[in-house]
């Protein structure tokens, strides 16, 4: 049922409760979570006394949702829609409300939701995903390299690992671990004085192919001179030679101020 849509079930208690603990959620608060299943990360989610609006694709869930939270739904703590959230227009459904996003998501959802929540016309003010282990430590550049992943989610907030859950917390278990992601600091304040538009495509450019330098693959970039791209590494104090992967988002922005 679940598993069809890429959907694992968090079993695990302790995994669950860091998961709402890492929410930081009161009865003031509205939490938007992605993918419900059973209702396991549901039931910890209401007992906070929040606000729950559940999104869920497959509509036998949502019967069995029906079922289990009868009293929640009638006094209007837990609102079931049924829907991929794909289709949800998120910022106009919850326009009027401050909200948090928090879930266990099929692993397939992953950039494609981070990416649409951190860059839409309402952010939440925190998120909290259970996700595949690797993408986790993608994000926070475990590995001291950046990807335009990482980046994209840094510039909106600050990403950090909670903890590391095993497969084995899962029915049925995936064959990867996961891991608690949470992004704090959400805000736009990265563009008060830059264009979100043109620094994502400097960075896309910079990334454009993997074995090149950052300046062969920004020499590709219509919108300057190799000149004025040499300059701009010059005066942000970095190499010739440096790979996109090295440079920190300081080092973007000081591209960026320089270039665009």
């Amino acid at each position: 049922m679940g598993e069809n849509l890429g959907q694992h079930f968090l079993k695990d208690k302790e995994a669950l409760a860091a998961i709402v603990a890492a929410g930081e959620l009161s009865s003031t608060d509205t939490v938007l979570e992605v993918g419900p299943g059973e209702g396991a990360l549901t039931q910890p989610l209401l007992e906070t006394g929040a606000k729950v609006v559940a999104v869920e694709k497959d509509p036998a869930l949502i019967a069995e949702l029906e079922q289990t939270f009868q009293s929640e739904i009638k006094s209007g703590q837990l609102e079931l829609i049924q829907s991929d959230i794909r289709d949800l227009d998120v910022a106009n459904k919850l326009k009027a409300v401050d909200y948090k996003l928090v879930a266990n998501i099929p692993y397939y959802l992953t950039g494609q939701l981070i990416a649409e929540t951190l860059t839409s016309t309402h952010q939440p003010t925190k998120v909290v995903l259970l996700i595949q282990k690797e993408v986790a430590e993608r994000i926070i550049a475990a590995d001291g390299k950046e990807s335009i992943l990482a980046l994209s989610v840094k510039v909106f907030g600050t990403p950090e690992i909670i903890q590391v859950v095993p497969a084995e917390s899962f029915s049925p278990p995936p064959k990867v671990d996961s891991a608690i992601l949470q992004i704090s600091d959400i805000s736009r304040d990265f563009f008060s004085d830059l264009s979100e538009e043109e620094f994502f495509a400097l960075i896309k450019r910079g990334f454009g192919h993997k074995r090149k330098t950052l300046a062969n693959n920004l020499a590709t970039d219509p919108r300057f001179t190799k000149e004025q791209t040499e300059k701009a590494l010059e005066d942000c104090k970095l190499k010739t030679n440096i790979r996109a992967e090295r440079l920190t988002l300081d080092n973007w922005r000081c591209l960026s101020e320089n270039l665009i």
